[in-house]
């Protein structure tokens, strides 16, 4: 898996944000189980309730293409340094993980860090 690819697809889908109430940002990249890529960015409301997460966006274009099972999620925001998932982001990718450890890969000034979906969401719920 190349890291640096999925924060760059991640980096690239933030530019597309659509984020005129909070101008925070946010780009995701899915690596699902049969190696396609999805991207997604955020998109806010004036209903603030109405708003999507890159997350969560990123994951219903790989939903709606099929896809079932995520290995990796790559996050990124020009706003923040390790822009990690909300807690209802972490939950979704919960759901799509299948059998799989998944990798959720953030970036900082020290580069490119990433932790399991298990460090972020212990004990997440599961059927």
């Amino acid at each position: 898996m190349n890291y640096e690819e999925l924060m760059n697809e991640a980096i690239e889908a933030s530019k597309n944000s659509y984020s005129p109430y909070s101008h925070f940002a946010v780009g995701a990249c899915v690596l699902t189980s049969d190696g396609k890529k999805y991207k997604g960015c955020n998109f806010e409301n004036a209903s603030f309730g109405l708003s999507i997460c890159a997350e969560r966006n990123a994951i219903g274009s790989a939903i709606a293409d099929g896809a079932r099972e995520i290995r990796a999620i790559s996050i990124y925001s020009p706003n923040m340094q390790d822009c990690l998932p909300c807690g209802a982001c972490r939950q979704v990718i919960a759901e799509f993980s299948g059998e799989n450890e998944v990798q959720i890969i953030t970036k900082a000034d020290e580069g490119i860090k990433i932790r399991t979906l298990d460090e972020l969401l212990p004990g997440c719920f599961r059927l």
